[in-house]
């Protein structure tokens, strides 16, 4: 029996097909998404129905179950019609800063995060309705429901029934959701838009089905997985477990692990999620990841091969070169107006070895940070598991253990977010009580010295706090 996970990213929609039994993967396919911040919901649809139609034809037999996952926070706003109101803004769209400062400034951090799990930020959906109704209120007028990219593309798949579903991994992410009581927040919504209430999806249970596809021939009656967020697909595709926290080098960096109990952490740096399986996701988040390392290639004139070449010339600490690497605004910590800063410059270490090396250090430096973060919060960290694109950068690999400072292991190369989306299918295909327990393998990163990753860490710190005072 095959089933099909469907990861609907910042980027493009990925879709891999798996036998359900195994987790082999015997498909893929693949389709673009438009650049920017803001994107027509309508995109993502094409997107997806072009990877799949390439990843079913190359299926070896029947596709029983499909699931999708998606990026977290985007707002897609409908009306009456179902129809976007406008484009969907997306997570890393920071237009919201504001906004998430005015709820803070209403009802508290700490209140707001022992509600929600979150202290806003301009990531989060509610931030972006806010900014919505104080805006374009001519838009925020015509809102009938409100959902995720997950949600949208589920609800599409199902041919636009009159409920929509989600599921309380995407739901955590919102900003009026309760993690603690599993329920949605409707006031602090209809407040934040100025009275209005938009209808709201169900929250379906980790394997519970949200109908049979209908109208698109490639998976006409297959079972619908409820779906999920990106993150939570990524920690159920990895099978992570106690000890382990996850760090992605995607567009952006996150880094998270699996709880058995809610999280509320007041000062924002972690945010309280739920995962995908009926447990919880503590996760940290950096805007600026995988980029960071293409940008500076780009800067030195160089591929990523050339980069790793470059930054494993270069001793640890990059001859005094630190970089914050806030290119896009930073979301940990909460700089949505930042840029890059590149401090320690010296007639002597003016180099594109040490800029390449300071280029890692310093996008690695964020995510060690949110290890630190987990921590902080009850977090048992005693192995971290790398994936994403940049985890393929050898000087990603060499550098890592000894920021982390603890061991690190590459799990081998697979679309993470698009197999948990597929063992999400087949866990609500066989009705089991738990998900599959699909066998991966992992790479050890070599052992470092963390002494050395002390004194960057240091570095890197003392640059932040006397850019921006943190």
């Amino acid at each position: 029996m095959f089933v099909l996970g469907i990861d609907s990213s910042t980027q493009s929609t990925k879709a891999v097909v798996a036998d359900a039994e195994t987790g082999r993967v015997v498909a893929e396919g693949k389709a673009h998404h438009p650049a920017g911040t803001e994107v027509d919901p309508w995109a993502w649809w094409t997107a997806a129905q072009e990877a799949v139609e390439h990843a079913a034809a190359r299926t070896p037999g029947k596709i029983e179950a499909v699931s999708v996952a998606g990026q977290q926070h985007g707002m897609v706003a409908l009306d009456d019609a179902g129809n976007p109101v406008r484009d969907a803004l997306l997570w890393n769209d920071t237009r919201s800063a504001p906004q998430a400062r005015a709820l803070i400034d209403a009802h508290g951090a700490a209140a707001l995060a022992d509600r929600t799990g979150l202290v806003p930020v301009a990531s989060f959906t509610l931030t972006k309705l806010a900014w919505l109704a104080e805006n374009e209120p001519r838009h925020a007028d015509r809102v009938d429901r409100v959902l995720l990219p997950h949600d949208w593309l589920t609800w599409l798949f199902a041919d636009r029934p009159e409920r929509a579903c989600t599921d309380r991994g995407d739901a955590s992410g919102t900003g009026y959701y309760a993690p603690a009581t599993g329920r949605w927040l409707p006031d602090l919504l209809g407040e934040a838009m100025g009275g209005r209430t938009p209808r709201l999806p169900d929250v379906l249970g980790p394997a519970e089905s949200a109908g049979r596809v209908s109208g698109f021939a490639p998976l006409e009656g297959a079972l619908l997985g409820a779906g999920t967020g990106d993150n939570m697909a990524g920690a159920l595709g990895i099978g992570a477990g106690p000890g382990d926290v996850v760090v992605s080098l995607g567009t952006s960096g996150t880094a998270f692990a699996v709880a058995d109990h809610p999280c509320a952490d007041a000062t924002g740096l972690v945010a309280g999620f739920c995962d995908a399986t009926g447990r919880y996701l503590p996760l940290v988040c950096t805007l600026n990841a995988a980029r960071v390392l293409s940008g500076t290639a780009s800067m030195l004139g160089t591929d990523l091969a050339g980069l790793d070449r470059l930054a494993l010339d270069a001793a640890p600490g990059a001859g005094g070169l630190t970089l914050l690497p806030y290119l896009e605004g930073e979301r940990t910590p909460d700089l949505p107006d930042a840029s890059g800063t590149l401090t320690g410059l010296r007639g002597t270490n003016m180099t594109p070895e040490n800029l390449a090396r300071a280029a890692v250090e310093g996008m690695l430096c964020g995510l060690a940070d949110g290890v630190e973060a987990l921590r902080a919060v009850g977090v048992d960290v005693r192995r971290v598991l790398l994936i994403g694109g940049a985890s393929e950068s050898a000087a990603v690999r060499a550098v890592a253990p000894s920021l982390f400072g603890v061991p690190v292991e590459i799990p081998e190369a697979t679309e993470y977010v698009a197999l948990g989306a597929a063992k999400q299918a087949a866990w609500a295909i066989s009705g089991s009580t738990t998900p599959p327990d699909w066998e991966l393998r992992s790479e050890p990163c070599p052992a470092a010295n963390i002494y050395q990753g002390e004194a960057v860490r240091h570095a890197y710190r003392t640059a932040r706090e006397q850019i921006h005072g943190l």
